[in-house]
């Protein structure tokens, strides 16, 4: 791994490749050299295979509030909170806050008793979209393979683009930071390694603003330090599970057979065996993030009554609801389009306080959406519906707990539940009583 800490000590005869950080020149320095040739920075990257790596994970620090401090210098050596009111929850809140204790999820009353002097600010999705979206633009700027997993993160491959860029990946890489810290005024965090899996631990390694590097030759060594909980997708579940049966280090995973692994965890017995060797085969997917998600339904004939409609309404917020889910993204506005017999469009939205995936909630802000227009336009016969969301963002920011609506965790319980019996049984297994 890059950086001194974990490197034993070498004779200042022995050297290694260096980056800049600053300036972005590449060297092969003595061990002793500790600022760059060429611009006497201290921020320097040293890592055996430098110059080999390229695949990439680049995720922003701290990235709602460091977006209303670059709006707002007053704001810059401020503890900022980004969530609800008093009884509300913390959305995401900067590092100087996170020192204090505060994190996401929290409620709001807590933060506050933690850190006192925080300045608290309402969500901006559209503004913090936009800057998302100048981020993903610069990203593609240097490399087409770029897959992002949510607004303010990405995978990149730059592997081949030497030639193009006049240098390695790792060069390339201190170009596009600095030109996302000059042109959009955030900082990010970047990981180098010779796969996602690592490449996205690597980037946690150093935040904020920094840059880290797993090679290969390290993989196995530098994972066996880490938890199990350190690999992806093993939930909360899975950990109690390896805990009750005493594996709690990726180094343990190491040394177990692969077949027994399969044999006592079915196919997560697979993962948790190749990924504790740092072994991802996954490709970088380049793609676009969809700027909405809706599901719509046209009649095959005309519909007048409320009720009609919104049975209708229903089965539409549950499709929408299961494409955000599989999509891993919510919505931060709901959106109703109703078509008339005439061919008029008609379209309603309403944003809401913490971004959703639930059909629940789709639903009902649907549903008043629905009622308005059925009084605006009384005895009006409509050919179609459809409902949807908008905003996207990282389901991370989904549904969080609210202290002004207590029924609401019980609400995305019951949901969880049904999606997990669907996933098992198939969607026909269970219904809301609303659909029948």
């Amino acid at each position: 791994m890059t950086g001194s800490a974990r490197n034993s000590p070498k004779p200042d005869t022995e050297r290694q490749d260096a980056l800049c950080r600053d300036c972005g020149a590449t060297a092969s320095l003595a061990v002793s050299q500790r600022r760059c040739p060429v611009c006497k920075s201290p921020r320097l990257v040293r890592h055996a295979e430098l110059i080999q790596l390229g695949v990439a994970h680049i995720d922003c620090d701290a990235f709602y509030a460091a977006i209303e401090k670059r709006d707002n210098p007053a704001l810059q050596d401020k503890a900022v909170i980004i969530g609800g009111g008093r009884r509300g929850v913390v959305s995401t809140c900067c590092y100087i806050a996170r020192i204090k204790g505060v994190h996401s999820a929290m409620p709001m009353f807590q933060a506050t008793k933690l850190c006192p002097e925080a300045v608290i600010i309402r969500p901006d999705m559209a503004k913090y979209q936009k800057a998302g979206y100048e981020i993903r633009d610069l990203m593609r700027s240097f490399t087409p393979l770029v897959e992002p997993l949510s607004i303010d993160e990405a995978f990149l491959d730059l592997r081949g683009t030497d030639r193009l860029h006049g240098g390695p990946p790792a060069q390339s890489l201190v170009r596009l930071v600095n030109r996302i810290e000059k042109e959009v005024g955030i900082t990010v965090s970047v990981g180098l390694s010779h796969n996602k899996f690592l490449a996205k631990l690597a980037s946690d390694l150093d935040k904020p603003r920094g840059f880290s590097i797993i090679g290969a030759a390290e993989t196995v060594s530098f994972l066996a330090e880490l938890p199990v909980s350190t690999i992806y997708g093993i939930g909360k579940s899975m950990q109690k599970k390896l805990d009750r049966d005493g594996i709690r280090s990726i180094g343990q995973l190491q040394k177990m057979d692969e077949r027994d692994l399969v044999q006592r965890y079915d196919s997560i017995g697979l993962r948790l065996s190749r990924l504790s060797r740092g072994e991802d085969n996954r490709k970088i997917v380049p793609q676009s993030v969809a700027k909405s998600i809706s599901s719509e339904t046209t009649f095959s004939e005309d519909l007048i009554a409320g009720a009609a409609l919104e049975k209708h309404l229903w089965a539409l917020a549950e499709r929408t609801a299961e494409r955000c889910k599989a999509k891993n993204v919510a919505g931060t506005t709901i959106v109703l389009k109703l078509k008339t017999s005439s061919f008029t469009t008609l379209t309603r939205n309403r944003s809401v306080n913490d971004p959703t995936q639930l059909a629940d909630t789709i639903f009902s802000i649907g549903q008043t959406l629905l009622a308005r227009v059925l009084n605006e336009k009384p005895g009006t016969k409509f050919r179609l519906i459809g409902i949807g969301v908008s905003g996207l963002v990282d389901a991370v920011h989904a549904d969080p707990p609210d202290l002004a609506d207590p029924d609401k965790g019980r609400r995305k319980a019951a949901e969880q539940a049904m999606d997990n019996l669907r996933n098992k049984f198939g969607r026909g297994a269970i219904k809301k009583g609303r659909s029948l």
